[in-house]
């Protein structure tokens, strides 16, 4: 019974990193390997980019850019939680808000633009060393998700755009 009522929708539904059928390549992972991300300055930005690149063309091979993707940082640390006690913060929260721009090379073209956010709290503790590793830890998260929400949504632009 579940199957006869599934197999209507069977082609339906197209794959959006997959190759479309056959032995061609699929078209967007083509397009998203042809993104050059440009330098974001700072800790924070190397990571963003770092994971940019990772997602967009993860074959590591040299593609002719047509795209272009500038992305603004800003970071902010709150600590919202304080020990009554000793009056120091027992977490921190880092927030960073990412906007992001991608235009076509040769024109400049806005093909797309839009704001990412990211939120990753920590523990705070009474040595230094593991509350600074602790906020990079919290750095990297951030850019794993800003980095992901960023592709998925010129995935879902340049899918619709074929």
């Amino acid at each position: 019974m579940t199957l006869s009522a599934a197999l209507p929708l069977a082609g339906c539904i197209e794959p959006m990193y997959g190759a479309t059928g056959g032995f061609d390549s699929s078209p967007l992972a083509a397009e998203l390997q042809a993104i050059e991300v440009d330098e974001i300055p700072n800790r924070m930005g190397h990571y963003v980019r770092n994971e940019l690149i990772f997602g967009f063309n993860g074959t590591g091979s040299t593609v002719q850019p047509r795209y272009r993707l500038s992305v603004n940082l800003r970071e902010r640390v709150q600590t919202p939680i304080l020990d009554t006690v000793t009056g120091r913060a027992t977490s921190a929260t880092v927030i960073v808000d990412a906007e992001y721009r991608l235009v076509t090379v040769p024109g400049g073209a806005e093909v797309l633009k839009g704001v990412a956010n990211g939120v990753a709290s920590y523990d705070r503790f009474s040595n230094r060393f593991s509350n600074v590793r602790a906020a990079r830890d919290a750095e990297i998260r951030d850019a794993k998700v800003i980095a992901e929400l960023i592709r998925t949504r010129v995935s879902t632009e340049l899918a619709t755009r074929r």
